[in-house]
């Protein structure tokens, strides 16, 4: 049993949450709207622990000012209050709980019994094992930092390409990156990975989980990791997990490195963040953070029965977005992102949980009511992925004016297309446009539309087309994990194969399918890896796999793929009417001296404007598309002034060859190729030069890129 300190105490202040250094000592200040008293922990680095109890308390928020406590101090609480689950409440001053505005976070879980507020095998039973020297202590960190002249890049979203990453898969078997740096924040800042993504033309980084997360018991057990991230215990700590500092907190300052370097570079940052659970789980997970210091505030609860949880993430637990200070947990979190940490915008997962304040998703819930009034929040790039597992949880074009979203509409019918799927092609113009069917009527614009074929959840881009089912047997679940409906093809056989012909298709459906995604109006967004073909092999849920499955292949890296890619994003960068600001209308663009003609035209192989017959048939699998750049200048994401060229991109899903006759002269007196992904070739100056009218033949299954000769 530890003894209360003897140390001064003075009362501090309510505000701001968490622990403050400010030179001279700490004050430390946590919420807790149940509790009778409030007991800080200090840890030594023995692991002797001190404790304190919090002085004062204002608007259930118990505070105190330590003098002398300074950076590197670890430290945790213990919450005295009622134990009745049944009314909602699981207070247990035995179990040393995380501050859940810790800055950082210091050490793992090490899974036992006492971590659990009940006795294993009886889930109504209450357990007294004291859980400290089980536990991770969060960390008083020095918040001063000197970012110099740091300015955050601010692109536009017409202008902005997304790479989405994990920092250790994107790193850790790169051969130009040290060892020990391998795998970290500081790998993501190394050169390499910085030219890596200029030379993709990404504009930003979208890191997957970096909040503290938790590694779950049962993934442990069967050797496994939450690899992923999506388990967040600290919604203020970056992971030291991907900390190449040893000191604790040092992971703070090396994640501040890395955002400095990106933005010298160019290159926001966007983090997916997991505000709508935590890593405790359901009525059985452990009691190491918000359960114990009010768990009623924390969580959606039960109405009858106060013992279980709501969910609608399908995680065990869903944060309780109707309390006001659950709600002031992820605004503080948000802001402290950007403002202390200099991040440029978030992907909110799972984002229709945070908009159910009572039962259905509303888009005019409070806390999209909060970012919306927020002069901080409000003025980054925000990111939905709009849908959950609850009740009416797919949400896709219904999120407020000022959200992206993550277009699943668009991955499925792109997917369909290219693989050869009956499917209407008015479908596919729609998310070749910027799917103004979704988010036209609610004032967005095309770049409310990411657009994406592939993210770390589900298949690669080179599984995508090279199986046709799921192969999670690593994953320990007998392959029932994981989406069983991918819309995939895999091109004539299962996996790896010999076959030159069905590799080049392979490589042809992939070039097919990052050049639709880069050229369609909206936001495209790479998975990373896939633009040097990263294999998982077949496994299209890797969030348990930390090896060799999920890390990049730096060796054996696609070089083709990689100078394609970043030949199709230069086109985009060069070109404004790839990168829209507004919907097409199809009304003429004048010209001097002529009539003008629409902004966007649509055409059949044979060079007839599409009928509305042709539109609504369910089998077409072919179409031209006249792109008008009249009057659209601008500069590219370098500042650099780009021209305003039109186009006409010609796509063929059919299984032959198809001759497309190109526009008249009226849209252009002729057309120059300047992408071909049968080719696998970019633009090249000794391209022939196609008159308007004249014959164009494309490969099967490709797509082809022409722009006006004026």
């Amino acid at each position: 049993m530890t003894i209360a300190a003897k140390r001064e105490v003075w009362p501090g202040k309510a505000y701001p949450l968490g622990a403050s250094y400010d030179g001279y000592g700490t004050n430390f200040g946590v919420f807790s709207e149940v509790a009778d008293r409030v007991e800080l922990c200090l840890f030594d680095e023995d692991g002797t622990e001190t404790r304190i109890v919090l002085p004062e308390v204002d608007g259930f928020v118990w505070h105190g000012y330590l003098p002398g406590i300074e950076p590197g101090q670890r430290y945790g609480y213990r919450v005295h209050g009622p134990y009745d689950p049944g009314m909602g409440h699981r207070c247990n001053p035995n179990k040393l709980l995380l501050d859940p505005y810790s800055k950082a976070i210091d050490g793992r879980f090490d899974w036992n019994q006492s971590l659990f507020g009940y006795d294993f095998g009886y889930p109504d039973s209450r357990n007294d094992d004291d859980s400290a020297a089980s536990m991770p202590k969060s960390v008083v960190i020095n918040p001063y930092f000197d970012w110099g002249v740091d300015r955050p890049p601010q692109h536009e979203y017409a202008d902005t390409v997304i790479y989405e990453a994990h920092v250790k898969g994107l790193t850790q078997t790169h051969p130009d990156i040290p060892e020990n740096s391998r795998g970290t924040y500081s790998a993501i800042a190394h050169p390499v990975i910085i030219d890596h993504l200029k030379e993709l033309g990404a504009t930003a980084i979208e890191l997957m989980p970096v909040h503290h997360f938790a590694n779950d018991s049962t993934l442990i057990e069967k050797g496994l990791s939450n690899y992923w991230g999506y388990n967040t215990i600290g919604f203020f700590a970056p992971d030291s997990k991907y900390s190449a500092s040893t000191t604790p907190g040092g992971q703070v300052q090396e994640f501040k490195a890395m955002v400095r370097a990106l933005h010298e570079a160019g290159i926001e940052v966007i983090l997916d963040v997991v505000y709508n659970h935590t890593a405790e789980g359901n009525h059985l997970g452990p009691t190491v953070s918000f359960r114990g210091i009010d768990n009623a505030a924390y969580y959606r609860l039960v109405d009858d029965d106060k013992r279980y949880y709501t969910d609608y993430t399908g995680t065990g637990n869903s944060l309780n977005v109707g309390h006001p200070h659950s709600l002031q947990l992820i605004m503080d979190s948000l802001r402290y992102w950007v403002l202390e940490m200099h991040v440029d915008g978030f992907r909110f997962d799972l984002a229709s949980t945070l908009a159910r304040e009572f039962y259905d998703v509303d888009r005019l819930s409070t806390f999209f009511e909060l970012v919306q009034q927020d002069p901080t929040v409000s003025q980054v790039k925000l990111i939905a992925e709009p849908w959950d597992v609850g009740p009416g949880g797919y949400q896709v074009g219904n999120f407020p004016p000022q959200w992206t979203e993550w277009n699943g509409k668009f991955r499925d019918t792109v997917r369909d297309f290219w693989r050869g799927e009956d499917a209407s092609l008015g479908e596919f113009a729609s998310r070749l446009t910027g799917s103004a069917d979704l988010y036209e009527s609610t004032a967005r614009r095309p770049v409310a539309s990411i657009n994406f074929v592939t993210a770390h959840d589900g298949f690669t881009l080179r599984d995508l087309v090279s199986y046709n089912e799921k192969h999670n047997d690593a994953n320990g679940e007998g392959n029932n994990d994981g989406e069983s409906n991918n819309k995939s093809w895999n091109c004539g056989v299962e996996g790896p194969t010999d076959d030159p012909e069905i590799n080049a298709l392979r490589s042809r459906q992939q070039r097919n399918l990052i050049a639709t995604t880069i050229l369609s109006q909206g936001v495209p967004m790479i998975s990373h890896g896939d633009e040097i073909g990263r294999s998982q092999g077949g496994n299209n849920n890797g969030y348990c796999q930390d090896n060799e499955i999920t890390w990049i292949d730096w060796a054996g890296a696609d070089a083709g793929l990689l100078e394609f890619t970043a030949t199709v994003s230069a086109l985009r960068a060069a070109h404004p009417v790839f990168r829209r600001r507004r919907f097409f209308n199809g009304r003429p663009v004048r010209r001097r001296g002529s009539k003008g003609v629409p902004d966007i035209s649509w055409f059949r192989p044979d060079g007839s404007e599409m009928s509305d017959e042709d539109w609504d048939s369910g089998f077409g699998k072919s179409v031209a598309v006249y792109l008008n750049g009249h009057g659209i200048p601008g500069l590219d994401p370098r500042g650099q002034r780009v021209t305003d060229d039109s186009f006409v991109m010609c796509f063929n899903a059919h299984h032959e060859p198809i001759e497309f006759t190109l526009p008249p002269v009226e849209f252009g007196k002729a057309w120059w190729p300047v992408l071909d992904t049968a080719a696998g070739i970019g633009e090249t100056e000794d391209a022939a030069v196609v008159k308007a009218g004249a014959p164009m033949p494309v490969e099967p299954r490709a797509m082809m890129v022409l722009r006006a000769v004026l």
